[in-house]
């Protein structure tokens, strides 16, 4: 059984190697935005190239293999469908074309720098809580404790909570009388981003699991789910989502003014 490090180091040159064979076929297509799709994926990789490395022995590697499977396998093939259905992303076009008349760089080098070799250390250190968990399970497996009990819970509700989310929203969309208007019933009434709350809720769950095994996995691996929580509140989430749905929805304005941003909190009166 490999050293933690080794075990990260070999996680890490593997998912570079995939980001290159996504950056490539990206050249190809001329598009880079299905990389959404492959960072839910590629912790489902990660998650398997530790237990591959180190086994799944105990409880606690088992529960954070299924999970992280059960979580990631579910959303890419959400977002890879969705990329298929709708093409590219606007987003991405956007910050592609822009930074290509900034730096006047190729689109080829502008993909591989700003967007493939960008996401893989972020999915990587995200993805941590998996990693070191599923490693320190299979080197000194512990009794599952109240932290693992209370990380399964939190990860489960969080993946229901995001697969619920994402279903109203296809169903919505799917409507063309809802054209232009703002989704605020079922958990959108709740909270603005029932999705990417779920994302985080799961993280969070996944690293109790990994801190039940010690305090030194909890701190080797607290910056994953720190990390996706900022990247979803403030950084590429929830902050740039809406900065659009601002200038496409008439009525979004008054959603957010009654509207939980992020944790689900009964709606303020109109």
């Amino acid at each position: 059984m490999s050293d933690v490090v080794t075990l990260l180091g070999l996680n890490f040159a593997g998912l570079i190697a995939v980001i290159l064979i996504l950056w490539a076929i990206s050249v190809r297509i001329r598009d880079v935005s299905f990389i959404d799709a492959f960072w839910a994926f590629g912790m489902v990789l990660l998650a398997w190239g530790s237990a591959a490395q180190a086994g799944i022995d105990g409880l606690h590697g088992r529960l954070l293999l299924g999970l992280t499977s059960l979580w990631g396998l579910r959303l890419a093939l959400h977002l890879f469908v969705r990329w298929r259905a709708h093409g590219e992303d606007p987003r991405y076009a956007k910050i592609m074309a822009r930074t290509m008349a900034a730096k006047k760089w190729s689109w080829a080098k502008v993909a591989l720098l700003t967007v493939f070799l960008t996401q893989a250390p972020l999915l990587f250190l995200t993805s941590l809580p998996a990693q070191i968990g599923i490693w320190a399970s299979a080197a000194d497996a512990q009794p599952f404790g109240l932290l693992g009990w209370a990380g399964g819970g939190a990860a489960l509700v969080g993946i229901a909570f995001e697969t619920i989310g994402d279903a109203q929203l296809n169903a919505f969309r799917k409507d063309p009388a809802n054209k232009g208007q703002v989704l605020d019933t079922g958990l959108w009434r709740y909270t603005r981003h029932p999705n990417y709350f779920g994302d985080a809720l799961t993280w969070w769950g996944l690293w109790l699991i990994a801190a039940d095994l010690g305090p030194w996995v909890a701190l080797a691996s607290v910056i994953g789910p720190a990390f996706l929580t900022f990247t979803l509140t403030k950084w590429s989430g929830k902050a740039l989502l809406e900065k659009g749905l601002h200038k496409t929805r008439p009525d979004y304005a008054a959603y957010v003014q009654r509207t939980s941003g992020f944790v689900p909190w009964p709606p303020k009166a109109r």
